[in-house]
């Protein structure tokens, strides 16, 4: 089940500090309850998801008489969202990463996510290889995508391959733009890869792309992933309303 505990006290404090839980918090996988009982220390009402039914009945045991914690025995991604705002603090299986990020994101009352996650994947949605991905810029206009600490592979038993890191989702107070449809059209269209360069891609169905381009200070060979998501903002301004 791509279970690596989180066993370095220093480690969970980072998470705890980087999520600064109050009120309604899910968490996917909790395992043996180490980071729950954190949570819940912290301030939070927490609901603990876990689908090892072992752990989950040890872990339900445990806090049956602890008003601040709920354990729900089933796969996280299964759930429906609360309609309350709520945040998502977690150590994720590597393996279930993707799933758990797009349930986030489709969530409507979500107010952040502070994931544990493999280094390499949370280097890539925030940006820090000086590239950026579709699924980052797809949501950037309503949700910040940062990096946080480095979390060293001896951190966790059994002991994983690689290193993780804490990667911060926190929604904005104000999108950056309003058509969520017409803005996503372009990223995807964007992303698509014609002709090589971001330019070739949106010229196929917008005029006015040069100009566009222009505006937001991006060079007409550029390649997409090279783009901030800022400057996708600019070209839905441009090209979008």
């Amino acid at each position: 089940m791509s279970q690596n505990f989180l066993v370095d006290r220093h480690a969970l404090e980072l998470v705890v500090k980087a999520a600064a839980p109050e009120g309604l918090v899910l968490e996917p996988g909790s395992g043996e309850g180490v980071l729950t009982w954190a949570l819940a220390e912290a301030g939070a009402r927490v609901v603990g998801y876990e689908i090892d039914p072992r752990l989950a009945g040890r872990l339900a045991a445990r806090t049956r008489d602890d008003p601040r914690i709920e354990v729900v025995r089933g796969d996280f991604v299964a759930a429906r969202p609360p309609r309350e705002p709520f945040a998502v603090v977690g150590n994720i299986p590597y393996s279930a990463t993707s799933r758990i990020v797009d349930w986030c994101l489709d969530a409507p009352a979500l107010t952040s996510a502070t994931l544990l996650t493999q280094l390499e994947y949370a280097r890539k949605r925030s940006g820090d290889y000086g590239r950026w991905s579709l699924v980052t810029v797809r949501s950037w206009p309503w949700f910040r995508w940062e990096l946080g600490e480095r979390i060293g592979r001896h951190s966790f038993r059994p002991v994983p391959s690689v290193d993780s890191a804490i990667l911060r989702i926190e929604r904005r107070p104000q999108p950056l733009v309003r058509a969520g449809r017409g803005y996503r059209e372009l990223v995807e269209l964007g992303f698509g890869g014609v002709g090589g360069t971001l330019r070739a891609s949106l010229r196929r169905r917008y005029d006015g792309v040069d100009a566009a381009l222009a505006a937001a200070g991006i060079p007409r060979d550029a390649v997409v992933a090279f783009v901030h998501p800022d400057q996708w903002a600019v070209l839905w301004e441009r090209l979008c309303r």
